[in-house]
C-alpha cells in the first residue's frame, strides 16, 4: 500500500509547528493589493495586512490557488510513490476545491483524492489532523478521504468578531449597520454551518463578553466533545487565545489544546483581535471502515 501525503491550504490555519513536525503540505492562496498579488503566508503575513488596510482604506481580495499550483505541489510526491489527500477550504467559500479536483485528474486515477472540509481556519486544521492520525495507522488515501467526509459535519468552529468595519469594507454589512453596531458597542458572533460562514448571534458590550459567551456555549458541549484535539484561533489577540486555551485544557476532556494564528484570509474578512474555538463532537461517523 502507498504511502500517504496529506496536503491542505493556507487557511486551514494550522500551529505553527505542525506543517513541519507532521510534514504537512501547505499550498497557499494568493492575496491581491491592486495590481499587487501575495502569497498567503509566504509574501504577506496578517500584520502586512492590516498595515495595507490602514493605509489604502480597502480590503484586499483573496484568490484561489491554479490547478497548476495543485499540479506542481503534487507532481513530485505522486513520483516518489506517494497517493494525496488534499483538505481544502470550503467550496462554498472559495474555488479552490474545483481547482484541485481539475489537477487531480492529470494524475492516474484515485493518486490524488480531494475532500471538501465544508470549514475553514483551524476548523480545517482539526481534519487535517484526523488524516495524519489516520495515515499513520497505515490507512490508505482513499479510507482517509472516506473517514473526513463522514467527519466533517462534526465540525464545530465558532469566531468572535471584534469589530464591525472589516466586514463592512468587505461589503458583509452596510454602513449603516457598521455605525450603529460601533456606536452600540456590538460584537458579531459567526459560526461554520454546512461549509458557509452564517451570523449566529449578537452581543452588545466589551468583547470580553461575547468571547465569555463563545467559551461558555464550548463548556456547554464538553461532555460531547471528542476528547482529542481543541483548537482556539487568534488575529492578533494571543493573549486572550492563551487564557481561553487554558480554560479549556482545564474543564474539558482533550488531550491536548492547541492555539493558532490565523492567516490572511481570516485576517482580511474577519480584522484584527478576532478569537475562535474549534472542536470535533465525537460521532460514529467519524470511525474508519
Amino acid at each position: 500500500m502507498a504511502q500517504v501525503k496529506i496536503f491542505a491550504d493556507s487557511t486551514s490555519d494550522l500551529p505553527a509547528s505542525w506543517a513541519t513536525d507532521y510534514g504537512i503540505g501547505i499550498i497557499p492562496l494568493y492575496v491581491v493589493f491592486d495590481d499587487q498579488t501575495y502569497r498567503d503566508g509566504i509574501d504577506i503575513t496578517p500584520v502586512g495586512i492590516y498595515e495595507r488596510v490602514a493605509a489604502a482604506g480597502s480590503l484586499p481580495k483573496t484568490t484561489a490557488p491554479s490547478p497548476k499550483d495543485f499540479i506542481d505541489a503534487f507532481a513530485p510526491h505522486i513520483a516518489e510513490g506517494y497517493d494525496i489527500v488534499y483538505i481544502s477550504i470550503s467550496s462554498s467559500l472559495s474555488s479552490t476545491y474545483q481547482n484541485a479536483l481539475i489537477a487531480a485528474e492529470e494524475f492516474p486515477e484515485g493518486r490524488v483524492q480531494v475532500v471538501d472540509s465544508l470549514n475553514l481556519c483551524s476548523g480545517i486544521g482539526l481534519l487535517v489532523m484526523k488524516a495524519i492520525r489516520a495515515s499513520q495507522q497505515g490507512h490508505s488515501a482513499v479510507e482517509i478521504a472516506a473517514l473526513l467526509e463522514r467527519s466533517r459535519q462534526l465540525v464545530n468552529t465558532e469566531f468572535v468578531i471584534d469589530t464591525l468595519e472589516y466586514l463592512y469594507k468587505g461589503g458583509r454589512c452596510s454602513g449603516m449597520q457598521n455605525f450603529i453596531g460601533s456606536l452600540l458597542q456590538i460584537r458579531p458572533v459567526l459560526r461554520v454551518v454546512d461549509g458557509s460562514i452564517i451570523p449566529a448571534y449578537k452581543i452588545r458590550g466589551k468583547k470580553e463578553k461575547a468571547v465569555q459567551q463563545m467559551l461558555d456555549n464550548a463548556l456547554a458541549k464538553k461532555d460531547q466533545m471528542d476528547d482529542d484535539l481543541i483548537i482556539v484561533a487568534h488575529t492578533l489577540a494571543e493573549e486572550e487565545a492563551r487564557r481561553l486555551a487554558a480554560i479549556l485544557r482545564e474543564q474539558t476532556p482533550a488531550r491536548e489544546v492547541a492555539i493558532a494564528e490565523a492567516g490572511c484570509v481570516i485576517s482580511s474578512h474577519c480584522g484584527p483581535h478576532t478569537v475562535a474555538i474549534m472542536y470535533m463532537s465525537k460521532g460514529s461517523e467519524e470511525r474508519i471502515g
